[in-house]
């Protein structure tokens, strides 16, 4: 019995510590852009969507030289960005590592002693002098790969897979369903890959996203197709729901993927538009009481 309650004890510290790690003293999400207070949260729930960037509807977040992926992988350069390793955003990515992950696979085993003679196949250099590179390749448009990019990594066009965490809230004190962002994964597809496995490249709080990459960053638009004298800051985009992705996770207490439930197929790609229409209803209803 003594066991038992130690057990539920430890159990219940390592909650609360885990929550403190999220909040601040005042109940906010130090994470979010708009944080809420913990205390006017009257129903959260945490959702991972899919985000094909060549769709048509996603097609602004990618316009030639000012893809979003450019944009971030340009920001890491400059050393304005640090990466994490997932989503949790508690572990940092190194240069190195991030620099590894963006490597093609092999492409060094391709390249000739004139080649590298020329300067070409990356290593260090391609960041710059200091640990997290000068300020190459930031906002300077230019071509889909940046100046300083070596030859053996991906183009920021080929990475057209983004992942994205958002918290989605009801603030019962604006009486409003928020829909906080957390982070912002680039994925490079399996179809570049012998195993047609996608490989996660890194993932990037939100917050520094807007605080350090869009706010006051000409490069850093939605391209608007329709008006060209009325495109949008990235962050403006997000804001306004302007992407279109597919769930393909939300909470629960297995931690399973939508694929993972269902299998990877008609019924899964059902079950993630399903669970999308009921949060919609959900809304909705909350709004009749």
């Amino acid at each position: 019995m003594l066991r038992k309650v130690a057990v539920s004890l430890s159990f219940s510290f390592l909650s609360l510590v885990l929550f403190a790690q999220e909040m601040d003293d005042n109940g906010h999400n130090f994470n979010s852009v708009r944080p809420i207070r913990r205390a006017d949260i009257m129903f959260k729930r945490t959702i991972w969507y899919s985000i094909d960037l060549r769709e048509k509807q996603n097609e602004p977040f990618f316009a030639v030289n000012n893809e979003i992926s450019k944009i971030i992988i340009d920001a890491v350069r400059a050393g304005v960005l640090r990466p994490f390793r997932n989503d949790s955003l508690t572990s940092r990515l190194t240069r190195d590592e991030f620099l590894e992950n963006l490597k093609i696979p092999g492409a060094d085993e391709g390249l000739s002693e004139e080649d590298i003679a020329m300067g070409f196949g990356g290593g260090d250099d391609a960041f710059g002098g200091d640990s997290w590179g000068g300020d190459s390749g930031w906002g300077g448009g230019g071509d889909s790969k940046s100046k300083d990019a070596a030859a053996d990594e991906f183009f920021p066009k080929q990475i057209y897979l983004l992942e994205i965490k958002e918290d989605l809230i009801f603030d019962r004190k604006r009486s409003r369903m928020y829909h906080d962002i957390q982070s912002v994964k680039l994925i490079i597809p399996g179809d570049l890959y012998p195993t047609g496995i996608d490989k996660e490249l890194a993932t990037f709080s939100y917050k520094e996203l807007v605080e350090n990459v869009f706010k006051d960053n000409p490069q850093a638009v939605w391209f608007n197709p329709q008006n060209t004298a009325e495109h949008r800051n990235l962050q403006d985009a997000f804001d306004l729901l302007m992407q279109s992705g597919r769930i393909i996770k939300y909470s629960n207490p297995k931690d399973k993927m939508i694929v993972d439930m269902y299998g990877d197929g008609e019924q899964a790609l059902g079950k993630s538009y399903e669970y999308k229409y009921k949060l919609v209803d959900y809304e909705s209803e909350v709004w009749c009481y």
